[in-house]
């Protein structure tokens, strides 16, 4: 197999066969098929996803499949199921999925699911011992508020999926997220808490993380001023694979919770990484969040290539990506508590495939990953999708809603729905000139003012869009959306030939800025850097 797509005869049919397809019209392609919608369309379990509204006829989608089948993506959906150390630059599995399997995964002679079985063990009952107060302040008072200390995976997953699954929530204690090393976001979150009755969690896999560092020694400062040293140290629990480290920072050892270096850490949230997620909803709905990220697996897994959601998302990517030269993709949820979800998204997606180099080590003659950004609808309407609509880009985008909300507002889930089907539908289909002048002329415009303002009247359409229905939002189905675009960001890693695992380009800028942090801090002229970069620190040391 070549190491390079573009030179797969799938791909060069792609590309002969993206001339025709540039000039698809979805009025026309609707039209001619009316059992369109049922050809474009997969049910998982009760989450329906929707490719009608693609430019992609049946032969694209059997091109795009002929390629997967050239990547041997089957076959590499097996080796991650596996454990096999697809990892290849850090030499590790990527076992994400056997953090909610009930079947056995060896990884080195090991089987790994009992190890998660124990660290589920361990959560539960550190839960329960914080929601009875048997697990309390230094002061035996049960904690009120949980701080969660993390920042990327430690951050992100925990954060999105405590805010949408709000509902679910018990009455206490309550979750807070810190990720930020500016020192306002410890600060504004502590500033409305009481020490006696506040409890961090530290996340980093490392426990060497500066950020979540130096927010956690703040924290224990904090903490120590009002408790004293020695009663600090009850007010913590730590998530990490290093807990020597975190024994160190003195955290007691019964509330220290590793996890693996097989768990990436935008992978994590199913990990001892979700413990406030835990401690927010409950083990129960805890585990019908992995219950609903392994239904997704199952169907990922076993469902043959053309009927498979992830695998039709992840290849309808590579073809406006690779073939119409799509740099964005956006992500629209229509439904408040998933306004994270593009946050989320961004570091799953960006980080696991924003890379130019290929598993084998050489430049990709290709582009990777797209940009990823979104906001919930209603507000993104009134913001950025005017772009979407007539700006000179093609941005495809994902509309994510549910068929049922969990509030009992009247009227207000059947306006938000009423927009979601209606932007899918005018991005699609768009106002043809002759439909943009017939609307002037109704409402009394005057021959000259049509004339004046046709050109702006007028939506190409051809937007390409993919509509994503939950039944509602709930733990299970969360669990399936979010391993979705797991498995979605795998398979265009096997397109694209690259490792979706490592992160070095996260690197860089953590050495630099480990070397810069004792120049900020002296009182010496720095002169070591671009005449930029000096220009900069000694601005800032002028005025700070």
């Amino acid at each position: 197999m070549t190491d390079s797509p573009s030179g797969l005869s799938a791909w060069h049919a792609l590309q002969n066969h993206q001339r025709h397809a540039a000039r698809f019209d979805l009025r026309e392609l609707f039209a001619a098929d009316p059992a369109r919608f049922g050809k474009f369309s997969v049910q998982c379990g009760k989450i329906l996803f929707d490719y009608s509204k693609h430019l992609a006829t049946e032969e694209t989608l059997r091109l795009l499949v002929e390629l997967a089948h050239e990547r041997a993506l089957p076959v590499w959906i097996e080796r991650l199921f596996r454990g096999e150390k697809i990892n290849t630059t850090e030499n590790r599995a990527a076992l994400h999925t056997a953090l909610r399997s009930r079947e056995a995964v060896t990884l080195d002679g090991r089987n790994v699911v009992a190890d998660v079985e124990k660290m589920l063990s361990a959560m539960q009952r550190f839960c329960a011992e914080v929601w009875n107060g048997t697990r309390g302040s230094s002061g035996g008072r049960a904690f009120s508020d949980v701080v969660n200390i993390g920042i990327g995976g430690s951050d992100l997953g925990p954060a999105f999926v405590t805010e949408a699954l709000g509902p679910c929530a018990r009455p206490a204690p309550r979750l807070h997220f810190v990720s930020n090393v500016d020192g306002a976001h410890l600060a504004g979150v502590i500033s409305g808490l009481a020490p006696e009755t506040t409890l961090f969690i530290v996340a980093s896999k490392t426990f060497t993380t500066q950020e979540t560092l130096a927010n956690a020694r703040s924290a224990r400062a904090w903490l120590a001023a009002a408790l004293g040293e020695k009663a600090a140290g009850r007010h913590f629990a730590a998530v990490t694979a290093n807990p020597a480290a975190a024994r160190e920072f003195g955290i007691e050892a019964s509330a220290i919770f590793e996890f693996w270096d097989w768990v990436g850490g935008r992978y994590s949230l199913w990990s001892a990484v979700g413990l406030p997620i835990a401690l927010a909803i409950g083990m129960d709905h805890f585990d019908e969040l992995r219950g609903g990220a392994r239904d997704m697996d199952e169907h990922f897994r076993h469902t043959p290539l053309g009927r498979n959601a992830p695998v039709l998302a992840g290849l309808l990517g590579v073809w406006y990506i690779n073939f119409f030269a799509a740099a964005a993709h956006a992500v629209l949820p229509y439904d408040q508590r998933l306004r994270r979800l593009p946050e989320y998204l961004q570091q799953l997606e960006m980080e696991s495939n924003g890379k130019r180099i290929t598993r084998d080590g050489a430049v990709a003659a290709h582009s990777t990953a797209p940009v990823i950004f979104g906001a919930a609808g209603t507000n993104g309407q009134h913001a950025f999708y005017q772009l979407l609509h007539q700006g000179t880009q093609l941005i495809p985008a994902d509309f994510i809603a549910c068929c049922r909300s969990l509030h009992d507002l009247p009227g207000h889930h059947d306006i938000l729905l009423a927009n979601f089907f209606a932007q899918t539908e005018a991005l699609a289909k768009g106002r043809s000139g002759a439909e943009a002048e017939a609307e002037m002329r109704a409402r009394g415009l005057d021959k000259a003012q049509v004339t004046r303002l046709l050109p702006h009247r007028v939506f190409p359409g051809n937007r390409p869009t993919t509509s994503i229905l939950l039944p509602e939002l709930d733990p299970r189905a969360l669990g399936a959306l979010i391993a979705f675009y797991e498995h979605k960001t795998f398979v265009q890693s096997v397109i694209w030939n690259i490792n979706a695992f490592d992160q070095w380009g996260v690197e860089l800028g953590k050495e630099l800025a480990g070397r810069l942090l004792p120049e900020l801090e002296g009182g010496v002229p720095v002169s070591s850097h671009d005449a930029s970069t000096t220009g900069l620190i000694a601005h800032f040391k002028k005025y700070r």
